[in-house]
């Protein structure tokens, strides 16, 4: 478990970094951030981060920075997904106890079903140390590809956007606030976007040329981190299964 979720978390922040790198951004090496083990906080890790020294120099550096992270994330994450399906086991579903599940986003779904066929009534996978990775390093590519604030997902939409992209982070957090109805999960990250809103406001930190559109490769890659974020992202992502007596 402990080195495919750094191997996908590392991937993503010397994504950032590499492009900091190619823009002459000047940039700290990834940090990682621990946290206590499982139970008490269930992925082991606060992920990494790096320090950004020095204003975005344009548009498109603020996007290639912003995007290669999540992008780079990705392409490690899918094939040690697939490898933790493969390892992973299909047995009677618990029908008493308390139970923890994940939420299914649509590239673990397109796996399981890939690996396992449809799965027989009363029955669930369970997962590989891996593939529960896996499925942590998918969650995160949702977090932070969502597009609000200094988030990546605010950069790549503020760079397609532009000033007129401050209503989209303002839905975002619409959005976020509604999902803490449907599961508790989001609590956290909902409370979290309400005090960068309070304090930040929902307008993006300005580029010199922001008015100044993206070429349509960068356009391409904006739709490819779209899609990444529709396939990593779940409305549930942990629920616990209290059953009654």
């Amino acid at each position: 478990y402990s080195i495919p979720i750094l191997a996908i978390l590392a991937a993503h922040e010397f994504g950032h970094y590499a492009f900091c790198r190619r823009h002459k951004v000047d940039a700290t090496l990834p940090f990682f951030i621990p946290a206590p083990p499982p139970p008490f906080f269930i992925a082991g890790t606060l992920g990494a981060v790096i320090r950004i020294k020095e204003p975005f120099p344009s548009k498109k550096a603020l996007f290639d920075i912003g995007v290669a992270g999540p992008i780079a994330g990705f392409v490690v994450l899918v094939p040690l997904l697939y490898w933790g399906v493969m390892m992973s086991t299909v047995s009677a579903a618990p029908d008493h106890g308390n139970v923890l599940y994940l939420g299914e986003p649509l590239l673990y779904q397109a796996m399981e079903r890939l690996h396992f066929g449809a799965l027989p009534q009363g029955t669930d996978v369970y997962l590989h140390p891996m593939a529960f990775a896996a499925w942590f390093g998918m969650f995160a590519t949702a977090l932070n590809l969502l597009p609000f604030g200094q988030l990546d997902g605010g950069h790549i939409m503020y760079s397609v956007l532009g000033r007129r992209s401050w209503y989209v982070p303002a839905a975002t957090l619409v959005g976020a606030i509604v999902l803490t109805f449907i599961s508790l999960s989001w609590l956290l990250m909902a409370i979290m976007m309400v005090v960068m809103a309070v304090f930040l406001g929902f307008r993006h930190p300005r580029i010199l040329d922001e008015h100044v559109p993206l070429d349509g490769g960068r356009l391409a890659v904006a739709i490819l981190a779209l899609l990444i974020f529709i396939v990593c992202f779940t409305p549930v992502p942990i629920s616990l299964f209290l059953p009654t007596e």
